[in-house]
């Protein structure tokens, strides 16, 4: 009988915790449709008004179009860096493999508060600081170890007969590369540029500590927003950003599969 009745009992347990945790989504969306000048739950009343008038707003939508930029550039740096790393690590048999792994993956065990503060100190005499180079490395600190990481999950699962079979035929390693390898790897390749183009633009506390009135992020604008403004823009600006990010991984989802994408 106990274990009759545990399914159902699983179920409203489940159903109550995504409620839990999408609660604050939900709230996001309704305040972005508000109709008063302030931040208020629930609202008074309904009106596009708000997402009418973030389209006007020149710093955030400035900081939106860097954002892209400063993203896409990490997500191909981060692909160009990360697979040829990562597929030494999945299929070479080296001296010092292990602690090159645990390198690559380091700045994921650090904090981003203490990484974003040492990235400061390091680029500050260099000149560094609020410059599409500098935030660019600083982004690539946090994107390049998820790459590496899913990359050599995703090499790892390749079979080695299908890139031997094309060696013995006498393709020379670059085509093999080209023609067998990458191919097989690409639901990785676009999980990967998928999760690195996500956390870049998103990244927050690091773009806080290397940013500038020359060079300034949609996450820095909206924090510096908030601080002085209480009406719903912000939320709709949300809401415009989760949108977005549900339609980059549904694509990924129906593409390739994101169990695909990383490796089984």
């Amino acid at each position: 009988m106990t274990g009759v009745g545990a399914g159902p009992v699983l179920k409203v347990f489940a159903a109550l915790v995504y409620a839990f945790l999408l609660s604050p989504v939900l709230i996001v969306i309704v305040i972005s449709f508000s109709a008063d000048s302030f931040i208020v739950f629930p609202p008074t009343g309904l009106s596009l008004q708000w997402y009418g008038r973030l389209f006007g707003h020149p710093a955030l939508m400035a900081g939106l179009q860097f954002s892209l930029v400063i993203a896409v550039i990490v997500s191909v740096l981060s692909l160009a860096l990360g697979v040829p790393a990562a597929y030494a690590l999945a299929k070479g048999n080296f001296r010092g493999r292990e602690a090159l792994a645990n390198l690559f993956l380091a700045p994921i065990l650090l904090p981003t508060l203490v990484l974003g503060l040492a990235l400061l100190l390091f680029f500050q005499p260099l000149r560094l600081t609020a410059t599409i180079p500098g935030l660019v490395l600083g982004h690539l600190c946090v994107t390049l170890p998820f790459v590496v990481r899913m990359m050599t999950t995703a090499f790892a699962t390749l079979p080695d007969e299908v890139e031997a079979a094309a060696a013995t035929l006498g393709a020379p390693p670059w085509r093999v590369a080209q023609r067998v390898t990458l191919p097989l790897a690409m639901p990785g390749l676009l999980a990967a540029a998928a999760l690195s183009f996500l956390l870049s633009f998103d990244e927050t506390v690091i773009s806080l500590f290397l940013s500038g009135p020359r060079a300034s992020t949609l996450p820095v604008e909206m924090v510096r927003y908030v601080e002085g403004r209480t009406d719903p823009m912000i939320a709709a600006l949300s809401v415009l950003l989760i949108a977005g990010t549900l339609v980059i991984v549904i694509a990924v989802e129906k593409l390739v599969g994101v169990t695909r994408a990383i490796g089984r």
